[in-house]
């Protein structure tokens, strides 16, 4: 029987692999899509990693950490950056917002969730880093 582990608000066994999966699927289709689109590989290069300067967030304090990574790391504002690209036709717009459902993908596929004030290694996903280590 699958649950989620109270403690750490993560999800466990089928359900966390299908949100890896689902992960994966995410990163191969934009990765894909961008190559269709014919964007810039310099440009995919220089932006992938780009979410990750949320990290500093976490120099203020968990609680902030968690929300501003959070916010890097959640769908809401690529797909609404995607929107906006195919609403006025903007290629550059688009390739962001390709390149960032891209990074999001490949974090959720790797184990990478979203951040619970606990700390930084505490995500949806399951525990990360020290976190699991301590387990």
């Amino acid at each position: 029987m699958e649950n989620t582990t109270a403690e750490a608000g993560s999800v466990t066994g089928g359900v966390r692999t299908l949100l890896r999966l689902e992960g994966l699927t995410l990163f191969v289709g934009m990765t894909l899509l961008y190559a269709v689109w014919d964007g810039s590989w310099w440009v995919y290069a220089v932006l992938f990693l780009a979410p990750d300067l949320s990290f500093a967030g976490y120099l203020i304090g968990p609680k902030e950490g968690a929300v501003i990574y959070n916010a890097a790391h959640s769908y809401m504002a690529p797909v609404t950056l995607m929107t906006t690209g195919f609403a006025t036709a903007e290629p550059l717009v688009l390739s962001i917002a390709m390149i960032w459902l891209a990074h999001i993908g490949i974090d959720r596929a790797l184990g990478f969730g979203l951040k619970y004030q606990a700390g930084f290694g505490f995500t949806h996903m399951g525990r990360i880093g020290k976190a699991r280590a301590a387990e």
